[in-house]
């Protein structure tokens, strides 16, 4: 299987780590921002340096989506999989061209409101995670995934 794993750096990329029991297993490709932490971490790993900030940045945005359209035709994703931030709505949207599956999973620490990114990626996500019971009442039909740290 392959995978996509498209997250921001820091806390964002620090849960997909979480998850190396999972996707070590596979082959994949990495899209984040080159940044020090991120450059530590995905030290011998495929990856894609993306565009920032992404915030409110409309230029980036518009990098980062023409940047997906090339990332999505080179890897050819079985299965996407991020846990934001904004970084992951290029990815989420272009992905039906490819047929891929998309997997979100919402940051621990948003238990009272949704995140942007959560809301705007919702519509063309085949599965959304949650870690915590009190995050699904902000997102119907999530399945709880459990805390990753």
């Amino acid at each position: 299987m392959r995978l996509l794993l498209v997250s921001s750096s820091g806390g964002h990329l620090a849960q997909l780590m979480c998850l190396r029991p999972w996707w070590e297993k596979h082959d994949r490709h990495w899209v984040t921002f080159d940044t020090e932490d991120a450059v530590a971490k995905l030290d011998g790993e495929d990856v894609t340096w993306a565009h920032h900030p992404t915030t409110r940045n409309a230029r980036n945005l518009l990098r980062n989506t023409i940047q997906a359209r090339g990332v999505l035709a080179r890897t050819d994703p079985h299965v996407i999989v991020s846990t934001g931030a904004a970084l992951a709505v290029p990815y989420f949207w272009l992905r039906s061209r490819r047929r891929s599956v998309t997997v979100y999973l919402e940051v621990y620490d948003r238990i009272e409101t949704r995140t942007l990114t959560a809301r705007l990626c919702r519509p063309t996500t085949d599965l959304f995670l949650v870690q915590w019971q009190e995050q699904q009442h902000l997102y119907r039909s999530s399945v709880v995934l459990g805390g990753l740290w």
